[in-house]
Parts: structure tokens; sequence; C-alpha cells
């Protein structure tokens, strides 16, 4: 994919301030505060999904994974609308992130009175900041086309082709791949991580 030569020369590691700054907000964000880290999770593949973004979608379904969610569950988010593995509850903050993660903003007041009957405000902040979060790790990665990690390729492939994922362009040239999920530092992504 020559379009994406040299890619990697525009990870945020490559300006050690910022991404020091994206990781303390990440920590932030992802901490455990009302909402559950596998919610903020499944949050996040939605975001992921609504923008487009394949790179963070195999990102988000690959950590749900390695929590202990079901499959079932996981494949269940391309269609949370119907599924019956989610409350109410839930499809409330899946549609707010679904809507906010699109371009243009497909949010709308009904979303609030929706999220209203189940969240406290303090929880609908966090569903605003980790969509939030997600919308910088979607438009960075998407942007450069960041060259997946194969072991998430190759999870994502096994499990959500069926459902509508492919890798898309973030495929890479042997020197460009990583082999593994960056879940050793939670969702600090890390631009050094091994390559093989």
């Amino acid at each position: 994919m020559s379009e994406f030569n040299n890619r990697q020369e525009f990870e945020m590691g490559h300006w050690p301030e910022l991404r020091q700054a994206f990781n303390e907000l990440v920590q932030v964000v992802w901490s455990e505060k009302g909402l559950s880290e596998q919610f903020k999770q499944e949050l996040f593949t939605m975001a992921s999904l609504a923008s487009g973004c394949t790179h963070c979608q195999s990102h988000g379904a690959f950590h749900l994974n390695d929590m202990g969610v079901e499959k079932e569950r996981i494949r269940a988010i391309w269609e949370y609308e119907t599924s019956d593995l989610f409350t109410d509850a839930e499809r409330a903050g899946l549609d707010l992130a679904r809507g906010a993660a699109q371009t243009p903003n497909a949010t709308t007041p009904e979303n609030f009175e929706n999220l209203r009957k189940h969240y406290a405000d303090s929880e609908i902040i966090e569903i605003l900041a980790l969509n939030s979060a997600a919308a910088w790790l979607n438009r960075w990665n998407d942007t450069i086309a960041t060259v997946t990690d194969q072991e998430s390729v190759d999870w994502a492939t096994e499990n959500l082709s069926d459902v509508g994922w492919n890798i898309g362009k973030h495929t890479g040239q042997s020197d460009e791949q990583r082999k593994a999920h960056p879940l050793n530092m939670g969702w600090i992504l890390r631009e050094e991580e091994d390559k093989e």
C-alpha cells in the first residue's frame, strides 16, 4: 500500500509530551468510576464502528475478548439495537456512542432524555468522555492508516468478518507489522511496541 509509506513517522510517539498527556487522559477516562470497564470497552467499540475505524474496532473487540466477554456478546455490538444481550440502559449508552461518533454528529435531545432514565449525570459525562477519547484514537489511527497488530487482525478476521468487519487500509508490510495487541498497558497505545 504505497500511499501509506512511512506512516510510522506520524505515530503519536514522535511527540512524547503529547503522547504522555493523552495517556494520562486515557487513564482517567477508562478508570472505573460509575460505569464498568466492560461497558466502556463496548462503548469504545461502538464509537469505532460508527466512525469507521476498523483498527480501533478490532482493538476494542479483542480487548473485550481478553477481558472474558463472550464472543456472542462482542459480535452483538454490531446489532445491539435488536440483540437481547443488551439491556435498555446499555442500548441508550450505545445509541449515544454511535450518534456522537458520526460525522456530522447524529445525537438528539431524545438521546439524553433516554439516558437520564438509566444513568446519573456523572455517568452520562463518563459516556461523553469515553466517546471523545475514542474519537481522538479513531481519527488519528484512521487518518494515518495505522497498521493493526497481527493478533487483533487474526482474532477479528475469525470472529467478526461475518458481521461486517474487515481490515481495510490497516494492513502493513512485514517491517511495519506489530505481532501483539497492546494490552499490557491497558488502553495506553504504544507505537514503540515490538515489531516482527
